[in-house]
Parts: structure tokens; C-alpha cells; sequence
């Protein structure tokens, strides 16, 4: 079993957790499963932490706590948005809304290179590509440019080997599936669904929504992980 949680903000006003909650989640992630990137072995009740978008609270509040548990985790940023560095007090980048981070990118809302690169480099946290813009590539007219931009952005400037892709707003069809997987090995969706390993359901890896727990072991009781099981079961044929 391969669960793959989730994640956006922590203390914001949409799509976020608070953070007493969200440390005690990580620590009862801690105490039951073993935390695994793409790649490592998997044990049998394994867990992989995926964050989008790579909002600067990533940095200033679950980096911390990553280091604090020795656990590891993605972060997917769409490169579009990513500044190299910022004099930008805490508090205001901390303080803008969700939904005017893309319209506010001058005051760095989200990570900056440099941050990104000392996360990198710390082994605690994987970089993965969530596209250039942003943008639902169903619909965008340049599917390469956003697959291909991000990528070799992140690899430049991080000095990394950019192989996992997280789908903007979930959303692909099998275009973006086929040129995705041209690019990139693994590749992340929505879904609420629990995969068998980093093979996925079909070559796409299921998460489950962990935005706004209500405790810190909510998604993961019984009736929740059936859900789960369930939808997987469904979308394998």
C-alpha cells in the first residue's frame, strides 16, 4: 500500500491546515508509516508527502518540521512564478491571500530559487514540476512549453535531476499522459485513490486531499482508507 498525501498551505485563509494540527499529523505520520520518495523501497505501509504550488509557508513552516521529524517530501512549483531571491519581509509574503498569490508575484508568495535550493540541497525536500504556468494543460496550446520549460528551468538552477511531474489542478488526458511520460517518470494526480507502488493506477500516482484535516489522523481511518481502496480498485480497468 502507497498512500500519497496532498497538500497546499498552512495558515492560510483556502487550502491550507493549521499548523498544531499539521505537526501532530506529521508526527503520527512519523510513529506508522515510512515516509518514501519516488524511488526508495517501499516497506508495505508507505506514505509519500506531495505539496503544490510551493508557497513561501512550505519554507517558513513545514521545511522546519521536516527537518524536526527526519521526514522527506515533494514540493511541486510552476517555475513562471519563482523569483531568484527576495528582501520581501516575512509577515508580508506570509500574509497574502491564496487567491491573489499569482497576481502578487513581486512580492514573493511563493519560494524563491534560493530557498528552493537550500531545501534541495538539504535532502529533505524533492522538487517536481507543476508545469511553467500553472495552467490545465487540456486545454493550453503549449502542452510542450509547459513540460519542457519547467523542467530544464529547475534543472538549471538547481543543479537537480527534475523526474517527477505533479498535474496542475489534477486535470490531463491522454495526450498529456503520453508527453508527460516522455519527460518525466513519475507522474502525480488528484483522486483520493491508494496505489500499489510508484507505478500508479495506469502510470498516473493517486493522492489523497490532506487540506483542512480536521485531526491529525482523520484521512487515514478505516472508513476513509475502504474510500480509498475502492476508487483504485474502480479506475485499474
Amino acid at each position: 500500500m502507497l498512500i500519497s498525501t496532498l497538500y497546499h498551505n498552512i495558515n492560510s485563509d483556502k487550502y491550507s491546515n493549521d499548523y498544531e494540527v499539521f505537526e501532530k499529523h506529521l508526527a503520527y505520520i512519523k510513529k506508522n508509516f515510512n515516509v518514501v520518495l519516488p524511488g526508495d523501497k517501499l516497506k508495505g505501509k508507505d506514505i509519500c508527502l506531495t505539496f503544490d504550488d510551493g508557497f513561501y509557508n512550505f519554507y517558513e513552516y513545514v521545511y522546519p518540521l521536516l527537518k524536526k521529524f527526519d521526514l522527506k517530501a515533494i514540493l511541486a512549483v510552476p517555475t513562471k512564478y519563482i523569483l531568484d531571491k527576495t528582501e520581501i519581509d516575512k509577515r508580508e509574503r506570509l500574509n497574502i491571500l491564496h487567491d491573489e498569490t499569482y497576481s502578487n508575484i513581486d512580492r514573493a508568495p511563493f519560494c524563491t530559487y534560493e530557498e528552493l535550493l537550500e531545501m534541495s540541497d538539504s535532502g529533505y525536500v524533492k522538487i517536481a514540476s507543476h508545469s511553467h504556468s500553472h495552467v490545465n494543460l487540456e486545454k493550453c496550446n503549449n502542452l510542450i512549453e509547459e513540460l519542457e520549460l519547467s523542467k530544464n528551468l529547475l534543472e538549471s538552477k538547481l543543479n537537480i535531476n527534475c523526474d517527477t511531474f505533479i498535474f496542475p489542478f489534477g486535470k490531463y488526458n491522454d495526450e498529456v499522459v503520453n508527453e508527460a511520460k516522455k519527460r518525466y517518470k513519475y507522474l502525480f494526480r488528484i483522486g483520493n485513490g491508494i496505489n500499489k507502488n510508484f507505478g500508479g493506477i495506469k502510470g498516473v500516482i493517486y493522492r489523497i486531499n490532506a487540506d483542512s484535516l480536521e485531526d491529525e489522523k482523520s484521512i487515514f481511518s478505516f472508513s476513509n482508507i475502504s474510500k480509498y481502496r475502492l476508487k483504485s480498485f474502480i479506475k485499474s480497468f
